[in-house]
């Protein structure tokens, strides 16, 4: 097949991987890992996709899933992956959730499901003080309480809006955290998966977030089951790690270099909640059950193939990497087709989709491969290649 290249040519390119096949674990992992999951939408239904809410396509979406759990994998549902704030809004998101919930609570592995609380039903100009932002938050974490989901406290883009200082930060974390019924995970994302997000814990220095961000979890240990963070730099991860809690975990979110982070370094381990992991599941889910066995040269040999296909998905613009996502579930025939809420599919050009489909195939990550090269060839066709 014909694929386009980064140089704007065409190179004929033939699969070579020897593909993955999904499957149960054969034992329980040694980290706590959630894959962060995608939203599907209706072709038939969605009317206007660029402007109100999406029509989703709740059998796709929960059959992508189902093929995560049934991987052992565990569930960050309604995050940014996602598309909140992208696509996807607060009501979508929370039937979203309540539906995952009621298929989670049935599926016969009893996957863990953490769910994503923000304040995104409001808007940035209703969200002018702490209060406000305290009020959404606490609306959004009583609708995952109740439909028995674990919270996540995402990062919102409301308190650096209004310039919050550090005691900003702490005065609201603290009232989140005093009220929340079982342990959450916080959420520090970079601004390089959304730029609204720049200077959050009140300060673009590193090392200042860091200490406000350590001051809160330490006042309310016992509420803090762990705190993710997408920071992009291993070097960051592994000094903010060492300094956290005994029993307060952190969950990489770094989709370029998870594999030694997960591994860790002797002392310190990271556990995981990653968009990449629903990209790679079948790599991801042989890998940790290979790590649990204590054999790690398969670990990293599952792993290593998989870091170039994730710096492709998550490449700059960074917050487009939800597409790359879903164009891989397309491929492996864990959804019938490839349509985003608003037409994401369309943030990644078909370069970007080639570069993935020949990334995947040498990850050993396209496990139907006829399929996958059907579908590739249809997509090639919808841009005259």
């Amino acid at each position: 097949m014909l694929l386009p290249t980064p140089e704007g040519t065409l190179a004929d390119y033939m699969l070579t991987g020897v593909a993955l096949q999904p499957r149960s674990p054969k034992c329980a992992f040694s980290r706590t890992v959630f894959a962060a999951a995608h939203v599907v939408s209706d072709p038939l239904r969605e009317r206007d996709p660029w402007v109100g809410r999406p029509a989703v396509d709740w059998e796709n979406t929960l059959r992508f899933r189902y093929w995560l759990w049934d991987q052992g994998l565990g569930l960050a549902e309604a995050m940014d992956t996602a598309q909140r704030g992208m696509g996807v809004d607060w009501l979508t998101a929370k039937e979203l959730i309540e539906r995952t919930m009621s298929e989670a609570k049935a599926h016969p592995l009893k996957p863990r499901v953490a769910c994503g609380a923000g304040t995104d039903h409001k808007t940035l100009g209703e969200l002018g003080d702490a209060h406000a932002v305290i009020t959404a938050y606490e609306t959004q974490m009583s609708a995952i309480e109740a439909a028995g989901g674990q919270v996540i406290i995402m990062a919102t883009r409301a308190l650096p809006a209004i310039g919050a200082q550090p005691e900003t930060y702490k005065s609201v974390y603290d009232r989140l955290l005093s009220q929340a019924r079982e342990p959450v995970i916080l959420h520090w994302l970079g601004d390089m998966f959304d730029p609204a997000l720049k200077g959050y814990w009140g300060s673009e220095a590193f090392e200042d977030a860091t200490e406000t961000v350590l001051e809160i979890i330490k006042a309310h240990e016992a509420k803090v089951d762990g705190i993710k963070i997408s920071l992009l730099e291993q070097s960051k991860e592994e000094r903010f790690r060492a300094r956290l809690p005994d029993g307060v975990r952190l969950y990489t979110g770094d989709d370029f270099n998870y594999a030694p982070l997960i591994e860790g370094d002797g002392t310190h381990h990271s556990h995981a909640l990653l968009g990449i992991f629903a990209a790679i599941a079948p790599a991801a889910a042989q890998a940790l059950e290979a790590l649990a066995q204590g054999d790690r040269q398969t670990y990293h040999r599952l792993l290593a193939p998989t870091v170039p296909l994730s710096r492709e998905i998550f490449r700059a613009p960074t917050q487009f990497y939800k597409a790359g996502i879903a164009f891989l579930a397309w491929l492996n025939g864990a959804q019938s087709h490839f349509i985003m809420p608003g037409g994401f599919q369309s943030s990644r050009d078909i370069t970007h989709y080639a570069s993935l489909y020949r990334l995947a195939d040498q990850a050993g990550l396209l496990s139907k491969t006829d399929l996958a090269e059907t579908r590739m060839r249809q997509l090639l066709a919808l841009h005259g290649i």
